[in-house]
């Protein structure tokens, strides 16, 4: 989808500031978001894809004065009451306000190390051959869907080499709406920097992205 989250190649933001030695968390209670993000996810309701909508949803306005976790909050809040786990009014009350459903999973604190270790493997196998190999010229479709895709904006219509065969994986795009992992090949593909930003782009540039098999069309 086309929202607030899609920044690449937008003006009018100022300069990125890297923060030297930034610290992972500025105040606690991102720490605490973090864990209550991960535990909730951890409940098996929902997938990492659905989690990342979520967050395109929250309203642009709301989305460009949050930070980083304040965004993580916002859309827990949207899943939790999408799922059943809490009411609004629990959320606008802070305390439930009634017995919630039982999760299909618990994560507890002994677990996390290994939860964490293993992590969310997206690998998935497919039975056809890619459709592409490195050196091949292929071109970006260009659509605006209104749901959630993984294809940035600055990067559609645009023609590229594919570089590498990543491998298989899950479809963002049709797990972040439960229509299954529909696994696809996934393409590493080289842009020129004038093909992308136009004219003025420094020529020396390259923009690389991966994509997913079916964003791709032979040029």
């Amino acid at each position: 989808m086309n929202g607030p989250h899609d920044l690449g190649g937008q003006m009018g933001f100022g300069p990125v500031a890297p923060e030297p030695d930034e610290p992972y968390f500025h105040a606690n209670w991102e720490k605490r978001a973090l864990g209550i993000t991960l535990s909730c996810g951890a409940f098996g309701a929902w997938m990492i894809d659905e989690s990342r909508h979520a967050r395109e949803n929250v309203p642009p306005g709301d989305y460009l004065k949050a930070s980083y976790y304040e965004i993580w909050i916002r859309a827990l809040e949207t899943l939790l009451e999408r799922h059943g786990f809490a009411t609004a009014q629990e959320i606008e009350a802070g305390h439930k306000l009634q017995e919630p459903p039982r999760p299909k999973r618990v994560l507890t604190a002994e677990m996390v190390p290994g939860v964490l270790a293993r992590g969310g493997p997206c690998d998935r196998p497919v039975a056809t051959a890619p459709r592409f190999a490195a050196g091949d010229r292929v071109r970006t479709r260009n659509f605006n869907p209104e749901t959630h895709t993984r294809l940035p904006r600055y990067a559609r219509g645009k023609s590229g080499v594919v570089e590498a065969v990543q491998g298989s994986f899950v479809f963002a795009d049709d797990n972040a709406h439960g229509r299954g992992e529909n696994p696809q090949w996934v393409y590493t593909v080289v842009f020129d920097a004038g093909e992308i930003w136009g004219e003025g782009a420094d020529p020396s540039l390259t923009v690389s992205i991966d994509a997913w098999d079916s964003y791709l069309e032979r040029v």
